[in-house]
């Protein structure tokens, strides 16, 4: 298992990484505090306060598919500053 910040302010940011993630075969929440959501769901996503970093995690202990993933999702990824 693995855990990432990603932001996705905005719509198109939503259906991109949606569509990145469903190439992915393992299971995906995002999650804010005690609330998670499938990480392939629009709609789910959409439940989310997304002007805000929320949590991906990931349910693979594949490391190669774990690069891979955050690869493909770097734009998203929450770098904060310092």
């Amino acid at each position: 298992m693995s855990t990432l910040a990603v932001l996705l302010p905005e719509i198109s940011d939503v259906t991109e990484f949606v569509n990145i993630m469903g190439r992915f075969p393992f299971e995906a929440q995002l999650t804010v505090g005690n609330y998670a959501v499938d990480a392939k769901s629009l709609m789910g996503i959409f439940t989310l306060d997304r002007e805000q970093p929320v949590q991906l995690v990931v349910e693979t202990a594949d490391t190669a598919q774990v690069s891979q993933l955050v690869t493909a999702i770097d734009r998203f990824l929450y770098h904060p500053v310092h």
